[in-house]
């Protein structure tokens, strides 16, 4: 995985951005440390998830593309996806549940892509989408399951560890858990010193509960969430999962509470516009800074996906 990390990176480079490590002075006050942020959310499309599937999609081959490709998101990998069929001239179709956040859907509209809506939640949705390529030939290029998907995702530690050095502590959110799979491998061989700690919506916390069982787990009624960039389940056979399992040193819930007070924080203290599942990585910091005392800590903001109505709401 750290060379196909490498790989990735000489593959997408020109094609993503390289993104800010900005230092916080708020956030390291509340350590006495030295606390970053990844901004991801600086990123095209507004998320990292345009690593990944840029990543996947250029390791295709004309017979791979032949009967087109297809994914499933609530938004944010749906993005970076189409973003990619623009750049490699792909046809591709896009699956969304229905209960899909009205403006990352109107994002996708700018592209050359088809859309189908079909299930309430992400996981319905997904494995949907996963028959309809078996059954019609396409290739499927999965959020997260995916090794190319996550060595394009590792690319980000890449580029911290080239930034910063003797980093003691990075935060990330989890969903399918595709970005911290890149993100923990890179470390465990570049920077196996530092923790990495898992973070999750109370609201939907899957891999967390996967984790303590020791297998996939499903939840049968989903909770909404404003961290709905990683809300959902996982598939059974999820290669992200003994990843996280070995990987993720820690984890953290966040609640709903706490997500909208990030969000408000990030506003109030650096001007700057998050999506709920950065602000779960964020609040995760802001409720353990006092376990972390003097320590150099990275908090990856992963995307600035928000409807506009709902910031109103929470500002």
């Amino acid at each position: 995985m750290l060379i196909d990390i490498r790989s990735a990176a000489q593959r997408i480079q020109g094609k993503i951005l390289r993104t800010p490590l900005f230092y916080s002075k708020y956030l390291s006050q509340l350590n006495g440390g030295e606390v970053y942020l990844k901004l991801e959310s600086e990123q095209f499309t507004g998320s990292f998830k345009a690593r990944g599937a840029l990543n996947k999609i250029l390791t295709l081959s004309d017979e791979d593309k032949k009967y087109g490709l297809v994914t499933a998101s609530t938004g944010n990998h749906a993005q970076g996806f189409a973003r990619a069929l623009e750049l490699t001239q792909t046809k591709g179709m896009i699956f969304l549940p229905k209960t899909a956040e009205a403006s990352k859907v109107e994002a996708l509209k700018a592209y050359d892509v088809t859309l189908s809506f079909y299930g309430n939640d992400p996981l319905t949705a997904e494995l949907h989408a996963i028959g309809i390529a078996k059954a019609e030939k396409k290739t499927w290029v999965s959020p997260y399951n995916d090794f190319e998907v996550i060595a394009g995702q590792g690319t980000m530690a890449m580029e911290i560890t080239e930034d910063l050095e003797n980093i003691d502590v990075i935060f990330g959110c989890v969903g399918g858990g595709g970005m911290m799979s890149g993100v923990a491998t890179w470390f465990n061989e570049a920077s196996p010193n530092t923790k990495i700690i898992g973070c999750l919506p109370e609201n939907s916390p899957e891999m967390y509960l996967s984790i303590k069982a020791g297998r996939v787990v499903t939840v049968e009624t989903p909770k909404t969430t404003l961290s709905d960039g990683s809300a959902g389940g996982l598939e059974e056979d999820a290669i992200t999962f003994d990843i996280c399992q070995k990987l993720i040193d820690d984890y953290e819930l966040i609640s709903e509470k706490e997500i909208g007070e990030a969000i408000r924080y990030m506003v109030d203290k650096h001007h700057k516009i998050i999506e709920g599942a950065a602000g779960v990585a964020l609040a995760s910091f802001l409720k353990r800074a006092h376990l972390l005392k003097n320590q150099t800590v990275v908090i990856i903001i992963c995307g600035s996906n928000i409807n506009t109505q709902t910031l109103k709401g929470l500002l």
